[in-house]
């Protein structure tokens, strides 16, 4: 228990909904204000979580001087102005992922909140995993080696928001979401191998995007589906280290694979959690005990429960109890990859990280 941290929340949607949830379980969070154009479903949200002030316009909950921090649960292209008027207003922002549509209104919202000295965290949820925080003491502990390898995979048999009866059309929307299985899913697993890594600097990126399998012909006119299924790419990294991805929403295949990490002494499985080590000049394949291991690192380690989830963290970060994770700084280089492989897919050719920076626009819808 610390300080109580007052929030404000735009978006009470899909996503909105998820998040109040959650900070429902957190003793010192306090949601003192939301906001959305659906005064209906406002109404029943705020009376549902006892929440006193409504706002359709999210400039007018700004205005509330008690107010430490507000939480953006918006459509893609809206992430950038809404946390860019948020940190402006003096309050600490937390979005939800991806950063921005684009790698430039990431970059514009992580300088504005260098310029303002407010605290941006964007939502990580990987990195909250017992196999994440097991895998990142094994590699800072030095148990793999000289990384050099990783591969980022999110698999969905058929899971396409809306046409296969998941979520709002606007996920299928490029001009609202940006992007599909790339921007919705790709962010947890690139980002949680990137923060494996290191985060290290990205040299170069190639990829493809497809949007193959058949869907609901009614479903795909209606929402205009106009963003990938399925998204593969290659990065060359700083440091000698190559990172293969693929992502999908929908795909004919088992999804019997997983996201890894290679290093010159081990490697690492995330699901289900294995590592691969020599010793003795025999090959080792270790398996581990999540859930002892949580107990124990919980029952012994001052402020482990402030790594539980990202809005846990967040948290504990506004009251000074833990520092803040890069997940702007994640985040900023996923998008960067992510872009990478759009432009990839149009020009048909590896672009530098230079190339991707100079070609980036900004997406971001006015207000």
């Amino acid at each position: 228990m610390g300080k109580e941290i007052r929030f404000g929340i735009v978006g009470v949607g899909q996503i909105g909904k998820q998040h109040l949830a959650n900070w429902a379980k957190i003793p010192d969070a306090k949601l003192v204000a939301a906001c959305d154009i659906d005064v209906p479903e406002l109404n029943r949200v705020c009376a549902e979580h006892k929440i006193p002030n409504k706002f359709t316009d999210f400039k007018e909950l700004l205005k509330m001087d008690e107010i430490d921090a507000v939480d953006v649960c918006l459509h893609n292209n809206l992430h950038a102005p809404v946390t860019m008027a948020v940190l402006k207003a003096g309050k600490h922002a937390y979005c939800e992922k991806p950063i921005a549509g684009t790698f430039r209104d990431g970059l514009n919202m992580v300088t504005t909140a260098q310029k303002c000295k407010k605290m941006l965290h964007i939502q990580l949820s990987t990195l909250y995993s017992m196999e994440h925080k097991v895998a990142q003491r094994l590699i800072e502990g030095g148990h793999l080696g000289q990384l050099y390898h990783a591969r980022a995979y999110g698999f969905r048999r058929r899971g396409r928001p809306f046409v296969d009866g998941y979520g709002t059309d606007k996920f299928c929307k490029k001009d609202v979401a940006a992007g599909g299985a790339l921007f919705d899913m790709g962010v947890y697993h690139i980002g949680e191998v990137l923060h494996l890594l290191g985060n290290p600097k990205i040299l170069s990126v190639s990829g493809a995007t497809h949007q193959q399998l058949p869907m609901y012909e009614d479903r795909r006119k209606s929402s205009g589906f106009s963003v990938e299924e399925f998204g593969v790419g290659f990065v060359r990294l700083a440091g000698g280290i190559t990172l293969d991805i693929e992502e999908s929403w929908a795909q004919h295949y088992d999804g019997s694979e997983s996201s890894k990490i290679f290093g010159s002494k081990g490697g690492l499985k995330l699901s289900p959690f294995t590592f691969f080590s020599n010793s003795g000049d025999v090959e080792l394949s270790s398996t581990v005990d999540l859930k002892a291991l949580d107990f124990r690192w919980h029952a012994c380690e001052k402020d482990f429960a402030a790594y539980d989830s990202s809005q846990e963290h967040w948290l504990a970060a506004l009251q000074g109890r833990v520092d803040l994770l890069d997940t702007a700084g994640i985040t900023l280089n996923t998008m960067l990859i992510s872009e990478g492989i759009y432009q990839s897919q149009k020009e048909g050719r590896e672009l530098t990280a230079a190339e991707i920076l100079e070609n980036s626009k900004s997406t971001a819808l006015k207000l």
